[in-house]
């Protein structure tokens, strides 16, 4: 009898189990800060930003202070970049477990992902291949590891977790392409500081879904030239805002106008 009702009560045990897990978030959730997870984190000696200054790197946002990043970015490995739909997301990191190399009382610093650590699999996890898949590693700024940790430090143990950005203004939309080849660069983006998807309009089109051509720039195959741009777009946590009417009808390629913000 009693090995017959234990399936049935385990069923019921685990059930009820998983429902208050997901009631209570543990694990953490895309709709809030997540919670602390483990990683590692290097810096790039004599760099300013993660990229360098004034240049694109993977997430293609340009020179970082123009884009509203500022001098907090950082790459990330493959296990995060998660091929470009990271750009722009925005993590919480403090160095944790090293009494020689983390400054006293383990200070955290949001940083903004702008830029792709590339795995080098010549090298072992643990020796050189810091970004090696599935290792989640951080390659920072030298500026931006001085506030976690003392210059002296190689490698050190981190814990991050994904939270909101805060952005000063509304999200900036960079016109770029050529002709028919239609391509915009998303940057300054609030809420997770993703963008999942992103539509456009022109006074004589309906709404056109772009795709994701590299980090934040989005195309279509459109002639979008001599009419007013509206462009609406849902960051990774599912949130959709939209901007009307932003570019005015003669705008020009190379010109960058400003739009909506997310909400807080």
């Amino acid at each position: 009898m009693d090995s017959v009702r234990l399936p049935g009560l385990l069923l019921l045990f685990f059930f009820r189990y998983s429902t208050v897990v997901a009631a209570a978030g543990i694990g953490g959730t895309r709709n809030g800060d997540q919670e602390w997870r483990s990683a590692t984190a290097t810096y790039a000696i004599g760099t300013a930003t993660a990229t360098g200054a004034g240049q694109a790197g993977a997430c293609g946002l340009g020179t970082l202070s123009d884009s509203g990043y500022g001098f907090n970015s950082v790459g990330v490995s493959s296990a995060l970049f998660e091929r470009g739909s990271a750009c722009g997301g925005c993590f919480e990191l403090r160095c944790v477990d090293h009494i020689l190399w983390c400054l006293n009382g383990s200070p955290s610093l949001v940083v903004t992902a702008t830029d792709f650590c590339a795995p080098n699999y010549g090298l072992p996890g643990d020796y050189g291949g810091w970004c090696n898949y599935p290792r989640e590693h951080f390659e920072m700024s030298e500026s931006a590891f001085l506030h976690i940790a003392k210059a002296t430090a190689d490698v050190i143990p981190v814990q991050y977790r994904r939270v909101e950005c805060h952005r000063k203004g509304g999200m900036r939309f960079t016109m770029t392409g050529k002709s028919y080849f239609y391509q915009v660069l998303i940057t300054n983006v609030g809420s997770d500081g993703e963008v999942a998807a992103v539509k456009v309009k022109g006074s004589r089109t309906g709404w056109i879904p772009m795709g994701r051509n590299w980090g934040q720039n989005w195309q279509c195959d459109a002639d979008l030239r001599g009419q007013p741009l509206s462009f609406e777009v849902t960051s990774g946590r599912g949130r959709t805002t939209t901007s009307y009417n932003v570019a005015p009808w003669n705008w020009q390629f190379g010109q960058t106008f400003e739009g909506k913000q997310f909400l807080p």
